[in-house]
């Protein structure tokens, strides 16, 4: 019984944080998945799990980040990248070649500091960097990182990713306009995915709103399912990349079909689920196992954010593409699209939000796949 009342606190824990970061401004500054993983945290190493807790937290990790990929991507409107700019199509190339880049370059700097996961952690920083906080999930999984790993590469991004996305918004404008051309207006151009601040939550839980989100459900678990059979095909080894990878690709082909592209918050559905496996696996690590680790992924971190930037704007200076361009591009690659609307309003500049969520989408996309292959190949040079 104890076991099904943890099971029920995981899947409705969520509502109350999110119900804190729209009451509370700080909370929702902290960030919703910041705050989940310090839940997390706490709530796994203060002693009340009941015993076999271990149980309900695998079935837990091995369900949500299956069904919230392909409710990510459900809302995606891919058929609109080729109406992208150009400009912002080069500073897409340009910021994950940079991100693989540096990423690779960290991996044979830090080796053999103490971290023997750091094939592994390499494929998560690409994940996470092309795309966001689902990426980082589904590698772990993918990957089979252990939880304490998993847990320190993402505080650690939250760190240094707040770091960044202060600098940006304090200095950024100044800094990058100082280096890059100046953005062209475009007086008449649609502005798209700003929601003003209003959270993106608010009525979901209508029934009118629940309704399809129901369906879009179901139809995420017939892909799960498909992706689970499909993995029946290959060794055991390998059946979680197929999963993966599988549902991702079925999710973008989802989304090409209008009844399914137009139920609205799917995306959020799908955040809310990143947000039930955040608690959950942070409630797998122990704190006490943080110690022995953290100076060299700390460092690799660091230099795998700020390296990468520093060369996306030099290759931006050297293929021309403008400040503003390269600054939305290259939040929404490392802080993923939420960050977006935020950026976009501290540099003035609302008419590169499409630019940068469409920038964003691509990332959720390729990041599973990226993190994936670049991992498979560093791990022959341990």
């Amino acid at each position: 019984m104890s076991l099904v009342i943890l099971a029920i606190f995981y899947v409705f824990a969520p509502m109350l944080i999110l119900h804190l970061a729209h009451k509370y401004p700080f909370v929702n500054k902290l960030g919703a998945v910041f705050v989940a993983y310090f839940f997390g945290l706490i709530l796994g190493n203060i002693g009340i799990l009941p015993e076999g807790s271990v149980k309900v937290q695998d079935l837990m990790t091995t369900i949500t980040i299956p069904l919230a990929i392909p409710l990510l991507l459900f809302s995606a409107n891919f058929k609109q990248w080729g109406t992208v700019a150009r400009a912002t199509f080069i500073s897409l190339f340009i910021g994950i070649f940079s991100v693989v880049l540096v990423v690779v370059l960290g991996f044979f700097l830090f080796k053999g500091k103490g971290m023997p996961e750091l094939w592994k952690v390499a494929g998560m920083l690409i994940g996470v960097y092309t795309g966001g906080t689902p990426n980082l999930a589904s590698l772990k999984m993918m990957l089979n990182v252990d939880a304490d790993t998993y847990i320190l590469t993402h505080t650690y991004d939250l760190i240094i990713s707040s770091v960044y996305i202060v600098f940006l918004i304090t200095l950024g404008k100044r800094v990058f306009h100082w280096f890059l051309k100046p953005f062209p207006a475009q007086p008449n151009a649609e502005i798209v995915g700003d929601t003003n601040g209003a959270d993106p939550f608010a009525g979901v839980l209508r029934w009118a709103k629940l309704k399809p989100l129901f369906a879009a459900l179901g139809l995420a678990l017939l892909i799960f399912g498909i992706g689970g059979g499909l993995s029946l095909l290959v060794p055991k080894s390998q059946q979680m990349v197929v999963v993966i990878l599988t549902i991702t690709t079925l999710g973008i082909a989802a989304s090409f079909v209008p009844a399914v592209n137009r139920i609205e918050h799917t995306f959020e559905a799908g955040m809310y689920l990143i947000l039930v496996f955040s608690i959950v696996v942070a409630s797998m690590a122990d704190i006490s196992n943080f110690a022995g680790i953290t100076p060299g992924l700390f460092g690799y971190i660091t230099f795998a954010v700020f390296l990468s930037l520093i060369l996306h704007v030099l290759l931006a200076k050297l293929t021309g593409v403008d400040a503003d361009t390269v600054m939305i591009t290259s939040v929404s690659l490392i802080c993923s699209p939420p960050f977006v609307p935020v950026i976009a309003g501290a540099i003035g500049n609302k008419q590169v939000i499409v630019s940068g969520l469409t920038v964003g989408i691509i990332g959720y996309a390729v990041g599973n796949y990226l993190g994936y292959f670049i991992a498979e190949v560093l791990k022959n040079f341990m």
